[in-house]
């Protein structure tokens, strides 16, 4: 089947939500004392490079790896994986959580330090 044309809002909107995620989970990262190639140690990463690729915004943290980076920085799993797919796939979140659901997760991280 053919993949539809690439809409330019949905795709500016996805941008700016992973630049989102990546200054919350820099914020986080902050919070917990640690630089990113210590963050990179902690989560198993060859290379820190690509803690600063999710921060960034230009990458994703990994599924799989989504409960490391979680206790690395000091963070609840579920939470942080929650936190995540709010940012990574809003329409999803809406869908398991609904729309009362989204409170800002920078206020929850502010309210943690």
């Amino acid at each position: 089947m053919p993949r539809s044309a690439v809409d330019p809002a949905r795709a500016a909107a996805t941008k700016s939500l992973r630049q989102e995620a990546g200054r919350w989970l820099k914020a986080a990262r902050e919070a917990a004392g640690l630089t990113q190639a210590e963050l990179a140690v902690r989560v198993g990463l060859r290379y820190y490079t690509f803690v600063s690729q999710v921060e960034s915004g230009l990458g994703r943290v990994p599924i799989e790896t989504q409960g490391a980076w979680a206790e690395a920085v000091g963070l609840d799993p579920a939470e942080f994986a929650r936190t995540l797919l709010r940012y990574y796939e809003p329409e999803l979140f809406r869908l398991l959580f609904g729309d009362a659901a989204q409170d800002a997760p920078s206020a929850r991280l502010a309210n943690r330090a």
